[in-house]
C-alpha cells in the first residue's frame, strides 16, 4: 500500500496559509466505521474514567459519552487482563446498539497492546513509555548506544505493528511532553523538537513495515510547548513526504473555567491555522462534559473556509526581512515582540487587561468588585484582588465616585477633552482623530485601528506615548491581527498593542472558548501587550476572569495558582475531582505556584514536567509527594498527604498565609 499524499502550498512548512483559513489535508485513516482525516469533519473523542474490569460501569459511561457527542471512546488497558476485557465491553456495547469505535490506551505494556489490537479499532501508544527506558535519569548516550537502543525498541514494537496490519487496527502514536524517554532527553532535552523526534522514530518504524494507518499527537500541559511541537511535527512530516492526521489535546488542563480556557488556547491556536483532525479536551470532570467543549471548538470552523480571507501578507510572516537587526517571528519558539514601554504597557511589563465598564452603574463603586477592586465604605478604600484589571473604558460616561488610584480610566477623546481633572484619565482616539488632534495626553494616548487598514495609515506619525488598540471584524480575525503585528515587525515599529476582540450574542461558554482561541493564539506567538474582550451584556466578572485566564494559560501573566490535573481514567487511584477541589481549597492563594495532581504514576513526575510540586497516587490510599520531578515523600497515607504537601511548600519558603 503506497502512501497517499496531498499537495500543500506550505507557508514555511506547517500550514497551508497564514492569511486564509485552509484546512491542512491529511491522509484518511479508518477507525472502525468512522473515518478520520482527509475531508472528514473534525472528530470528537474522550476517555473513560472507570475501572476497565468494571464492564457494565465502563459500558454505561461510554454510552453517556457517545450521547454527549463522542465519536471515539478511549479506554485504558494497563495490563493484559484489562486488554482482554475490552472484548466484553465491546460485546455489551454492540448488544445495546452502540457501534462506537473503541481505542485502547497503552503505556508500559506491549503484550496488552498486542492483545487489544486484536479487539478494538485503534490502539494508542506513548513512545516515551512503550519499550523505551524512562527512569528520569541523566544518561549520556553515544550515537552507537543510541542506535542500539533504537534497534531494541524496533524489535519490541514491530510485533504490534504487524498485528495492527493484520486486523486493520489503527494506531495513535501519542507523544507527551512530560514522558519523554531518557534516551530522547539525553539528545534533545524536554523540548518540542524532542517530542517530534520521539514520534518520528516510531512513525519511521511503521513505514518500514508499510503500515500507514496512523494518527499522531504532541500533547503537553504547557500550551506554548504543545503548539510549537505540533507545528514542528507537521513541518518534519512534510519534509519526509508524510501527512498523517493529527489528534489535538492539552494534557492535564484542569477543571472548570481554567481547563476550558487552557484547552481552547492550545487546541484553538492550531485549529486557526487549519491543523487538527480529532480533538480530545482533557478536563478533571466526568468525561461526558468533555465532548461538548471539543465540539464547540470544532464547529467554529465548519464554515470558516467559505469566509473571505485576509489580505495576502504571507512573505513577511514566514520569510521576514533580511535585515538581521529587525525582530522576526518564528512559529516554533516563543519570543515576545519587542516594544517600547508606555507607562506600564509594553516593554518587559506583563500584558494588561482592559475592560469596558461604560454600561455599568457608575454611581456605585461596588460594581468594581467584579473586576478585582473591592470597595470598603467604612474606610473609603479599595482592596485589590490578584486579578484586578488595569484599564477601565468608560466611553462618554463619567463616574460619580473616585476610582481606585491604580485603575486607569479611558474615555473617548471628545469626552476626555472636557474633563476638568484628567489625572489618571487618558483618551481613546480613532486614527483620524489622532491625526487631526491638536491636544493630546502628554502621558498616554490610545489609538484604535482596524487590522484591515494596516497598509493604509502612517505609523511613523505616532509619538512615544501611544498605545494601539487593534480590532478586527474579520471571520478569520486572528490571522488578520497576526498579519498586522508582523507588518509592524517588518517596519521595526515598536509601539505597544492591546488586542481587542468583540463578541456579539455569544453565551458565556462560547465567549470563553472563542476569546481563549483568538487572543491566546496571538499571545502564544509573542504578540500583544494587553487584551480587551468586548462583549456587551456579559457579566463583568466573567470577562475579567476570562481575560486573566487567557494570560495565565499562555504563561504571559501569572495571577493565580495553577493546577496541572489529569482527567482521570481507569488507572486513577483516588477521586481526582474531589481531591483537586480539596487541594484547591487550601492552596489557591499561592500565586504563581504550579501543583500537579496525578491519579497514577503514568501521569506522575514526567507528566508534571512544569509543576513545582506534585501529588501522585502510587497505591491504594497511598500518595507520593514531589518537588518538581524529585520524590520528597513516598507512600504517605491519603488522610495526611495534603498536610505533608503544605509542609513541603512551607519548608521551601513558598507558603503565605491566606488573608
Amino acid at each position: 500500500m503506497e502512501k497517499i499524499l496531498a499537495k500543500h502550498d506550505l507557508a514555511g512548512g506547517y500550514c497551508n496559509s497564514l492569511t486564509a483559513y485552509s484546512r491542512y489535508l491529511t491522509r484518511e485513516v479508518n477507525i472502525g466505521d468512522i473515518a478520520l482525516g482527509g475531508h472528514n469533519p473534525i472528530r470528537i473523542q474522550s476517555m473513560t474514567t472507570t475501572d476497565t474490569m468494571d464492564t457494565l460501569g465502563t459500558v454505561e459511561q461510554t454510552i453517556r459519552m457517545v450521547e454527549s457527542g463522542c465519536e471515539y471512546v478511549r479506554i485504558t488497558a494497563p495490563s493484559i487482563k484489562e486488554a482482554e476485557n475490552l472484548a466484553n465491553i465491546k460485546k455489551e456495547l454492540r448488544l445495546r446498539g452502540y457501534n462506537v469505535s473503541l481505542i485502547a490506551d497503552i503505556h508500559f505494556t506491549p503484550n496488552a497492546a498486542e492483545m487489544a489490537a486484536r479487539i478494538v479499532e485503534k490502539v494508542r501508544v506513548n513512545p516515551g513509555n512503550y519499550a523505551d527506558k524512562k527512569k528520569f535519569e541523566n544518561i549520556e548516550y553515544t550515537q552507537d548506544a543510541y542506535n542500539a537502543e533504537l534497534d531494541r525498541i524496533y524489535k519490541k514494537f514491530i510485533p504490534l505493528v504487524k498485528i495492527c496490519k493484520e486486523y486493520g487496527t489503527a494506531m495513535r502514536i501519542g507523544t507527551n511532553h512530560g514522558s519523554l524517554s531518557d534516551r530522547i532527553m539525553s539528545h534533545y532535552g524536554d523540548t518540542p523538537r524532542g517530542m517530534v523526534e520521539s514520534a518520528m522514530e516510531f512513525i519511521r518504524m511503521c513505514e518500514d513495515q508499510q503500515y500507514y494507518n496512523l494518527v499522531i499527537s504532541m500533547k503537553a500541559s504547557n500550551t506554548q510547548v504543545m503548539v510549537q511541537a505540533y507545528r514542528l511535527l507537521v513541518e518534519t512530516m512534510a519534509k519526509e513526504g508524510m501527512n498523517y492526521p493529527l489528534h489535538l489535546g492539552v494534557t492535564e488542563a484542569g477543571d472548570g473555567e481554567d481547563g476550558r480556557i487552557k484547552s481552547a488556547v492550545g487546541i484553538g491556536t492550531l485549529l486557526e491555522d487549519g491543523l487538527g483532525d480529532t480533538i480530545r479536551v482533557s478536563l478533571t470532570e466526568d468525561p461526558e462534559f468533555e465532548a461538548p467543549v471539543a465540539k464547540a471548538l470544532a464547529d467554529r470552523y465548519s464554515k470558516r473556509s467559505s469566509e473571505p480571507g485576509v489580505k495576502s501578507f504571507e512573505s513577511p510572516i514566514m520569510f521576514p526581512t533580511p535585515n538581521p537587526q529587525l525582530p522576526t517571528y518564528s512559529p516554533y519558539e516563543y519570543n515576545r515582540r519587542t516594544t517600547n514601554p508606555v507607562q506600564h504597557i509594553g516593554g518587559h511589563h506583563h500584558p494588561v487587561v482592559m475592560i469596558d465598564v461604560s454600561k455599568e452603574n457608575l454611581k456605585d463603586p461596588y460594581f468594581l468588585s467584579a473586576v478585582g477592586y473591592n470597595y470598603s465604605a467604612g474606610l473609603d478604600k479599595y482592596n485589590l484582588a490578584d486579578q484586578a484589571c488595569d484599564l477601565a473604558y468608560l466611553g462618554d460616561n463619567l463616574p460619580s465616585f473616585s476610582f481606585p488610584g491604580n485603575l486607569k480610566q479611558v474615555y473617548n477623546y471628545a469626552t476626555w477633552l472636557k474633563l476638568k481633572d484628567r489625572n489618571n484619565c487618558h483618551p481613546l482616539f480613532s486614527f483620524e482623530e489622532f491625526s487631526q488632534a491638536e491636544i493630546k495626553d502628554e502621558v498616554l494616548n490610545f489609538v484604535e485601528v482596524d487590522a484591515q487598514t494596516f497598509q493604509h495609515f502612517n505609523i511613523p506619525t505616532f509619538q512615544p506615548n501611544v498605545v494601539l488598540i487593534l480590532k478586527t471584524s474579520s471571520a478569520h480575525g486572528m490571522a488578520e491581527q497576526r498579519a498586522f503585528f508582523v507588518g509592524l515587525q517588518a517596519q521595526n515599529i515598536q509601539v505597544p498593542v492591546i488586542i481587542k476582540r468583540t463578541y456579539q450574542d455569544a453565551d458565556a461558554d462560547h465567549l470563553m472558548l472563542y476569546a481563549a482561541t483568538d487572543l491566546g493564539a496571538l499571545l502564544t506567538d509573542g504578540f500583544g501587550d494587553g487584551v480587551w474582550i468586548d462583549a456587551e451584556g456579559q457579566n463583568l466578572s466573567l470577562i475579567n476572569s476570562t481575560s486573566f485566564g487567557i494570560l495565565q494559560a499562555t504563561r504571559t501573566r501569572i495571577s493565580k495558582t495553577e493546577y496541572i490535573s489529569c482527567p482521570s481514567c481507569g488507572r486513577t487511584l483516588f477521586d481526582l475531582q474531589e481531591t483537586t477541589q480539596l487541594i484547591r481549597s487550601r492552596t489557591d492563594h499561592l500565586k504563581g505556584i504550579k501543583i500537579g495532581i496525578m491519579g497514577c504514576i503514568v501521569n506522575g513526575p514526567g507528566e508534571m514536567a512544569d509543576a513545582d510540586y506534585g501529588y501522585v497516587g502510587t497505591g491504594p490510599d497511598k500518595i507520593t509527594l514531589y518537588r518538581g520531578k524529585e520524590v520528597v515523600k513516598k507512600n504517605v497515607t491519603t488522610a495526611y498527604a495534603l498536610d505533608e504537601l503544605i509542609d513541603i511548600i512551607k519548608g521551601d519558603g513558598n507558603w503565605v498565609e491566606k488573608v
